[in-house]
């Protein structure tokens, strides 16, 4: 399926944007809310999304062409087909009312929009935590780390058009000059390492630190569970805490924090454990009833590797955890288990780069959350195909091609829906589409090094420095440099 084909229920499209006739209105309506209505992307996703999350609000007290169903699965085509927009969708839908000859529909995109603004995101995010609990469940034993479930954090940013709202919700950064940035959301994810599921989102401005993010997560992790991190978020408040709850800590060591290992219980080479004392100044983002609830002391384990990796730019690295018995936990497993910490930042490139989340495209604070769980339900839908094609196959998950699903499942979609007459064909082409997905595996590229630098050079255009309607553009290209500063 190319980027302009914009996946929608089948029996649905004469629905889109046109008023047919009273009875066969409900008779297509009759037939949305059975089986017979779908699209290529619920023929191929349907199973891991149930209909009655979606049922359980819809509206009431006239008859909307745009149902919750509709619209979920619509908005979800234009998430996994970053270049499709609300203005395609109309036209798929007349290109498909134009072929069963019936009256011209409107080229006005205001139904759809406005049935998208009607999705409720409680709804929204019961379907995102469906999925995430599907693939966590699914997780085979023999993934786990020593028998425990490890549960990855990081933070990212996006952002969104430059509009008044969005803006004051979501300032852009202070180095910009007004009119001449973009509103920025900060994002803090966490994420099943054996499965790849995002299991959840919390969202601020940038002024608010992460750490101070990372802690609306707590909830959402168990008892037992490895939480790892990096640095930005391993302070005596999230460990102490964290192991309160129930929840062993493997983070680098802040940067702020004194390195020592000469004192504490050695338990072998550069690896100790010792005791950290409760901070003597209360920090700013924790309140008075809180600071008082922390221990005296923390009993933390403390370990150094040398990776002699190329291309890292590091040559120590100091761990910290609350995982203290050297025997079950030994410091080697624990430092390959760190740099497994990496496949958190592929994640993010995943929705990011792939899914376009880098750049949100709703115009509302309140549209800009339900785009953003759309992307989390996107990312998640696509993680259960891989999950279920790495069950079928016998394959290591790790190994399965993100991008390589996704197309796979872009072109599947189309044939998929047009065997929906034909259950056997249907299922046989959806086996064959998870062989695919099994066999798109990724090289073994050990010890690979991939420097962050671009190749191509950009277009040597101005920067924008003031607003558009004051921003003077300079005709000789070698005076850019010389106008700016």
């Amino acid at each position: 399926m190319r980027h302009s084909s914009t996946p929608f229920f089948s029996a649905l499209f004469p629905l889109l944007f046109g008023r047919p006739p009273c009875r066969e209105l409900k008779n297509l309506q009759a037939r949305a809310s059975g089986s017979d209505s779908i699209s290529e992307l619920r023929k191929a996703l349907g199973q891991f999304v149930p209909d009655a999350l979606l049922g359980r609000h819809t509206q009431s007290g006239r008859d909307r062409l745009f149902t919750p169903l509709v619209t979920f699965w619509a908005f979800l085509s234009q998430v996994l087909s970053p270049q499709s927009a609300c203005r395609d969708a109309v036209r798929k839908a007349q290109a498909w009312w134009s072929l069963g000859r019936r009256l011209p529909v409107s080229t006005n995109t205001s139904a759809y929009c406005q049935a998208r603004g009607r999705l409720s995101e409680q709804t929204l995010l019961a379907i995102h935590r469906q999925t995430a609990q599907r693939l966590e469940c699914n997780v085979p034993t023999d993934s786990l780390w020593l028998g425990r479930r490890v549960k990855v954090v990081d933070g990212t940013t996006c952002s969104m058009p430059d509009t008044a709202e969005s803006q004051k919700a979501y300032p852009q950064p202070g180095s910009q000059k007004p009119g001449c940035g973009f509103p920025m959301m900060k994002l803090v994810g966490l994420f099943c390492l054996a499965s790849g599921a995002l299991l959840e989102v919390v969202h601020g401005t940038l002024r608010v630190h992460e750490s101070q993010l990372f802690r609306h997560l707590w909830p959402h992790l168990n008892p037992s569970d490895v939480l790892l991190a990096d640095r930005g978020f391993c302070s005596f408040f999230s460990l102490s805490s964290l192991q309160e709850r129930g929840v062993d800590c493997l983070m680098r060591l802040h940067q702020r924090r004194r390195v020592d290992f000469r004192g504490g219980k050695r338990l072998g080479p550069e690896d100790i454990v010792l005791n950290w004392t409760k901070p003597a100044q209360r920090p700013e983002t924790l309140s008075a009833q809180e600071f008082s609830a922390l221990p005296d002391s923390l009993t933390v384990r403390q370990i150094r590797l040398h990776p002699n990796i190329k291309g890292f730019r590091v040559r120590t690295i100091v761990l910290v955890t609350t995982l203290l018995d050297p025997i079950a936990f030994p410091a080697q497993a624990l430092g390959e288990l760190y740099f497994q910490r990496w496949s958190v930042e592929l994640h993010f490139r995943e929705i990011k780069t792939l899914l376009r989340l880098d750049i949100l495209r709703c115009l509302s604070p309140q549209m800009v959350h339900k785009e953003l769980l759309l992307h989390m339900i996107a990312y998640n839908l696509i993680r259960c195909l891989m999950q279920q094609a790495a069950i079928c196959h016998h394959v290591d998950l790790s190994r399965i091609s993100f991008k390589g699903t996704l197309d796979t499942l872009h072109h599947f979609a189309d044939v998929i829906r047009a065997a929906a007459a034909k259950p056997r064909q249907r299922a046989q082409l959806y086996s064959e589409m998870l062989l695919l997905i099994a066999l798109d595996q990724l090289p073994i590229r050990p010890l690979r090094s991939e420097p962050r630098a671009k190749k191509r050079r950009p277009k040597n255009y101005q920067l924008l420095t003031k607003p558009r309607k004051l921003m003077i553009i300079i005709q000789h290209r070698s005076r850019h440099k010389a106008a700016l500063t």
